[in-house]
C-alpha cells in the first residue's frame, strides 16, 4: 500500500507558520506533512519509514478492500473485453490491432465504473495514520463517506480522471499484450510458443514468455496513464488534504500539480514504486487469463 501514498506526495511545501499555529494545527495535515517529507526520499526510504511509523501491517493498509475489489473488477475487465472485442469485429467491422485498442479501454471503463466505490474506501483507507484512524474499517468508511460527503456521489470523487486514466491504461495494456503475442507467435513459435493444452491446433505463448509480454504491457500502459492516477488519488482523498479546496475538479488538481512540482516531480512522483507494483501484478493477471482460457476450453 506504501504505492498508495507514493502517488499523493506532489503537494507544495507548508507555508512557515507562527509556533502557536503550528501547535494548533490539525493532525490530518501534520501527519500529511510527515508522510510527504519520507517520501521525497524515494521508493526505499517509503518502505523504512512506513514500518518505523505503523509497523509492518502499515504496508498492508487498505489492502482488505483492495482484495474484496480486486475479484469483480479483474472478472468484470476480462469478460468485458471478450464481449468488446466480439461486438467491435462482427457489429463495427473492425479488426486487426486497432479492435484490441477499443476493447481494452472500454472493457477498463466498465469494471472501473462498476467497482469504484471499492477503489475509494481503499484509498482513504491506506492513508490513514496510526493512531488518527477517521475509519475503523471497510463497513464504517463506507457509512462515513455516505453520511458526510454527499451520499451516493461521494464514493465516485474523481471518477472522471479515473476513466480517461483507465481507457489508455487498459487500452494500451491489451493492445500491446496481444500485439507481442501475435508478432511473437508469428515470428518464432518454435521459440516462443506451444500448442494450447485444450486445443493442439491453436499455438499459445509459453508460461514465462506470458509473464514477459504481460509485465511490458503493464509497464507501458502505466507510463501513459500515471498523470490521470495521480489526479485520481488526490480527488478520492478529498477534504483529508490540507490543501482540497484547489484540487476540486480535474482540471483543477492537474493545474496545481503541475504549476507546483511540474512534471517529473509531481505528476510522474511516484511511478517507480508503481512499476514494481503494476509490472508483476499485469504479468500475473495476463498469464492467468491466458491460463483460464486453456482450463475453461476456450481456444
Amino acid at each position: 500500500m506504501a504505492a498508495e501514498a507514493a502517488a499523493l506526495a506532489a503537494a507544495d511545501p507548508p507555508a512557515a507558520i507562527p509556533q502557536a499555529a503550528g501547535a494548533a494545527a490539525p493532525t490530518a495535515r501534520r501527519d500529511f506533512y510527515w508522510l510527504r517529507s519520507f517520501l521525497a526520499g524515494g521508493v526505499f526510504s517509503t518502505l523504512r519509514a512506513v514500518p518505523q511509523k505503523e509497523g509492518y501491517l502499515g504496508l498492508y493498509k487498505g489492502n482488505g478492500a483492495m482484495m474484496i475489489r480486486i475479484f469483480p473488477y479483474g472478472a468484470i475487465q476480462f469478460m468485458a473485453f471478450e464481449h468488446y472485442k466480439t461486438f467491435i469485429t462482427t457489429k463495427l467491422g473492425i479488426s486487426g490491432h486497432v479492435h484490441r485498442l477499443m476493447a481494452g479501454s472500454m472493457a477498463g471503463m466498465t469494471a472501473v465504473i462498476c467497482t469504484y466505490p471499492l477503489d475509494m474506501v481503499r484509498v482513504r483507507l491506506a492513508f490513514q495514520v496510526k493512531g488518527e484512524h477517521t475509519y475503523t474499517g471497510i463497513i464504517h468508511a463506507f457509512k462515513t463517506i455516505y453520511a458526510k460527503e454527499g451520499g451516493f456521489l461521494g464514493f465516485y470523487r474523481g471518477l472522471m480522471p479515473t476513466i480517461l486514466g483507465m481507457a489508455p491504461y487498459a487500452g494500451v495494456s491489451f493492445f500491446t499484450f496481444g500485439t507481442l503475442k501475435s508478432v511473437g507467435l508469428s515470428h518464432a513459435p518454435t521459440l516462443l510458443g506451444r500448442p494450447s493444452s485444450d486445443n493442439p491446433n491453436v499455438l499459445v505463448l509459453k508460461t514465462h514468455i506470458n509473464l514477459l509480454c504481460g509485465g511490458v504491457a503493464g509497464a507501458i500502459a502505466q507510463t501513459i496513464s500515471y498523470p490521470f492516477d495521480v489526479t485520481r488519488r488526490r480527488m478520492q482523498l478529498g477534504t483529508v488534504l490540507p490543501e482540497f479546496e484547489k484540487c476540486l475538479t480535474m482540471r483543477e488538481t492537474m493545474k496545481y500539480v503541475y504549476g507546483h512540482h511540474g512534471i517529473r516531480r509531481g505528476l510522474y512522483r511516484g511511478l517507480s514504486l508503481n512499476y514494481i507494483r503494476c509490472i508483476p501484478s499485469q504479468a500475473v493477471a495476463f498469464t492467468t487469463y491466458e491460463l483460464m482460457k486453456q482450463f475453461f476450453h476456450l481456444n
